[in-house]
């Protein structure tokens, strides 16, 4: 089972239905089957899920779990109607995913002291960002996973709630009982907690409350949308949070991409040289990947039944850890641009997403195609 969501997509069409695949955050199409059956799955589906069987207007989520020999299995349905039928939406998530250590998620070395450092920090907050699905809240649950004691009192607040995890206080957002995150926010730090998990920081709202609890002495994690870890900084300014606060109470942004690994099975080591992939790459990549060599050797995939003829098989995360030193602290204060901060961190020792991605390329653990993917997202 992956330790990333599979998600499997029912989708109607005139004639028939197709069933879709995401593996390794990649889509495939899987098989065609009469419109019937697709009728009889779906009405199936909510029974198991526990949706209403007379509602086919209205767009309905359910959850239901099974038991493999590898573990449980808990599957997030979500139905919406179309033009031509119901569409529906299965989220995979195995009980095995969250329980993976920050290493096992692959942060280098350098970068895993970094966030235990910031993690043993008395308050503050620890932020990790990206696109939707480059898993940012696996790598908050494993941060969760190591501040989890007896001795503390951890509560979250979710949309929706991911995982369980035996020991920790986990809400979820809920529209109907006008719970936000603001809300649920507002209302965990009354509930004695040492550290709290915000889902996301979505909204100026969110973002001040969360700075204020983070500011009284609480930990705090939570996820944001950015496309490195520097851009964190202005978005939260832009959100209306005091650079004079944000200051002292940002420990840590991380920012992350997950790229697929190569399989095992099929992938050959070939030789490339420089003027193979300038082209395609750019001078500051090959400069990176090449370093003083003309020639490299780098992996590629064939694609076996291993993989399902793809050439890979699970992903591997690549990492841009930002400390808050205090050059960075005097930098937010002046309101300094994105590029700026990224620049002191830099100078002080920050390995950027390409560098990371770059490394893991050249260690063989995926393909340069792999990383020219993920970084053009």
């Amino acid at each position: 089972m992956h330790h990333v969501p599979l998600t499997s997509i029912l989708e109607p069409d005139k004639e028939e239905a197709r069933i879709r695949l995401r593996i390794d955050g990649i889509l495939h199409d899987y098989f065609v089957i009469p419109t019937e059956l697709h009728h009889r799955m779906i009405a199936l589906l909510k029974i198991r899920t526990r949706m209403r069987t007379d509602e086919h207007r209205a767009p309905q989520d359910g959850r239901d779990s099974f038991t493999t020999a590898s573990g449980t299995v808990d599957v997030r349905a979500s139905i919406m109607p179309t033009n031509v039928g119901e569409k529906a939406v299965l989220r995979l998530l195995s009980s095995e995913s969250h329980n993976l250590t920050l290493e096992q998620l692959g942060f280098e070395k350098k970068d895993y002291e970094v966030i235990l450092r910031s993690i043993h920090k008395p308050w503050g907050m620890i932020l990790t960002t990206g696109p939707t699905g480059s898993g940012k809240t696996t790598t908050i649950y494993a941060i969760l996973e190591i501040l989890n004691k007896r001795s503390v009192n951890i509560s979250t607040i979710e949309d929706p709630v991911e995982f369980f995890i035996s020991g920790i206080n986990q809400s979820q957002v809920d529209s109907a009982a006008k719970l936000t995150f603001a809300k649920g926010l507002r209302s965990l730090v009354r509930q004695d907690p040492d550290i709290i998990m915000v889902g996301e920081i979505r909204d100026e709202e969110t973002a001040q409350i969360a700075v204020n609890a983070a500011l009284t002495g609480h930990k705090l994690l939570s996820t944001l949308h950015t496309n490195n870890a520097a851009t964190t900084i202005p978005r939260l300014l832009d959100m209306g949070v005091e650079p004079f606060l944000l200051a002292s109470t940002l420990n840590v942004a991380v920012s992350q991409r997950l790229m697929r690994r190569a399989c095992e099975i099929c992938k050959k080591e070939k030789e490339f040289s420089r003027d193979d992939l300038e082209p395609s790459l750019g001078t500051s990549i090959t400069e990176l990947l090449f370093k003083d060599k003309t020639k490299i050797v780098l992996v590629e995939v064939a694609g076996c039944s291993e993989c399902n003829n793809t050439g890979y098989k699970g992903r591997v995360g690549i990492y841009e850890v930002m400390e808050v030193t205090e050059a960075i602290q005097k930098l937010i204060v002046k309101r300094a641009s994105s590029r700026e901060i990224e620049e002191t961190a830099t100078s002080e020792g920050m390995t950027t997403l390409i560098q990371n991605g770059v490394e893991k390329v050249r260690i063989g653990e995926t393909t340069i195609e792999e990383l020219i993917r993920v970084m053009k997202e």
